[in-house]
């Protein structure tokens, strides 16, 4: 056993799965992109205010922030979501609106670990800010569903919901404190506990006592101002327009407090139903004020790397591949034929390895062999002599012998042809 392992709820992610997570942000930039997002980097590292804006009601900010008192004596914290970090981010610079964002990068919850939960955790995610109309959140709900097709997944579930206005979520915590209250000693003592913060958060309960006090809990709908109701009929129009399917989840309401009128989530078909969020978000009007800058309405989403690939996983699509090389090169010379070789290859764009330690031509095309390499490009005593190097298919085909001078111009012929 090492003397050093990785902290709990923590790991390393080892090639080829790290090659895949790569790939994972480059299709995610991809589809985002194409829609005007650019990307913004916020620090890991934020002052704790900026995270205690988003809910002291939630278990993210009472129970699971890494925070601490720096070097210089301010209280900091590694960011557990960056949606309060991009707030943060245009009230301080504020530039212009609309802006749309997209992001991606680990965040940090001291959570208990489990399948597809870590303790630290890496998302991607886009936010706009500056923009009151329900055609963009008909866009970046859309984004998130293009960025699973893309992915391959088709086991993917919309699900939708609207927290009405400020006064509407007002309204309808204060009938459900109500309601649950009168529950009494019948609700878990958990709910109890989370129904003396926010009422909200009970409808989240998976226990089983709160079961029946949950499916007959006033509904969010009769509590929607006129407005609530045309913005969140506006979402739903748009979606069908887009043959995006949704199912409007009445107690849906999201983990963290900055949240009003849309909220959605994505949920994997695959995954068990306590733990199959695979990502989502909503409309935040109001947090980048809550952060020291001018009313501004913001809506985005948050998608979860680990859980997604676990759904990749059971739908067999977006496979780990292993970085596919075109050339190995065997130099039983010395090595110093393999260091120029290598260097020319990749200089021209061709992918190219070798072997170490002046080991035996059986040893290095052992090395060639497992590389997953197209071709060996060996180098021996008489090729060193003559100048030309031995080409050997690796997966079948006749070696041929050619002019050294001519080794880049026949791998880029026969990778391209």
């Amino acid at each position: 056993m090492p003397e050093f392992q990785t902290s709990p709820g923590m790991r390393d992610i080892l090639p080829p799965e790290s090659g895949r997570w790569r790939r994972f942000t480059a299709v995610f930039a991809d589809v985002v992109e194409a829609a005007g997002y650019q990307q913004l980097i916020p620090p890991l590292l934020e002052d704790l205010g900026v995270f205690t804006r988003i809910g002291d009601a939630t278990d993210v900010v009472t129970k699971e922030m890494y925070d601490f008192v720096d070097k210089g004596k301010r209280r900091v914290a590694l960011r557990p979501e960056q949606t309060a970090s991009v707030c943060r981010s245009f009230a301080q610079h504020r530039p212009t609106v609309p802006w749309k964002v997209f992001y991606s990068g680990p965040n940090f919850r001291y959570e208990k670990p489990q399948r597809g939960r870590y303790r630290q955790f890496d998302q991607v995610g886009i936010e706009v800010l500056g923009v009151d109309d329900p055609m963009l959140d008909v866009e970046v709900i859309a984004l998130g569903w293009e960025f699973y097709r893309a992915l391959g997944l088709r086991q993917v579930t919309l699900q939708l919901n609207s927290l009405g206005e400020p006064d509407d979520r007002a309204r309808y915590v204060e009938a459900l404190r109500t309601h649950f209250e009168a529950a009494g000693e019948q609700l878990s003592e958990q709910s109890r506990i989370t129904l003396a913060k926010n009422p909200l958060r009970v409808l989240d309960s998976k226990r089983e006592p709160d079961q029946p006090f949950i499916e007959s809990a006033p509904q969010i709908a009769d509590f929607y101002s006129d407005e609530a109701a045309a913005h969140f009929d506006a979402v739903q129009v748009g979606l069908r327009a887009l043959d995006i399917p949704f199912v409007v989840e009445p107690k849906l309401v999201r983990g963290l407090d900055y949240y009003r009128r849309t909220i959605f989530e994505f949920l994997g078909g695959t995954l068990d139903s306590a733990q199959n969020a695979l990502g989502g978000g909503g409309r935040y009007d109001g947090l980048v004020e809550a952060l020291g800058g001018p009313a501004t309405p913001g809506i985005g989403f948050a998608l979860g790397v680990d859980r997604t690939l676990i759904a990749c996983d059971d739908e067999g699509c977006f496979d780990a591949e292993a970085p596919q090389l075109v050339a190995f090169v065997v130099d039983v010379v010395g090595g110093l034929e393999a260091a120029v070789l290598t260097t020319d290859l990749r200089a021209a764009g061709l992918s190219a390895d070798r072997g170490y330690d002046n080991r035996s031509m059986k040893a290095q095309m052992k090395l060639a062999n497992r590389s997953g390499a197209s071709f060996a490009v060996i180098v021996g005593e008489q090729e060193h002599a003559d100048g030309t190097v031995v080409i050997k298919p690796m997966h079948g085909g006749d070696q041929v012998t050619i002019p050294r001078s001519e080794l880049i111009a026949h791998l880029s012929e026969t990778t391209n042809s």
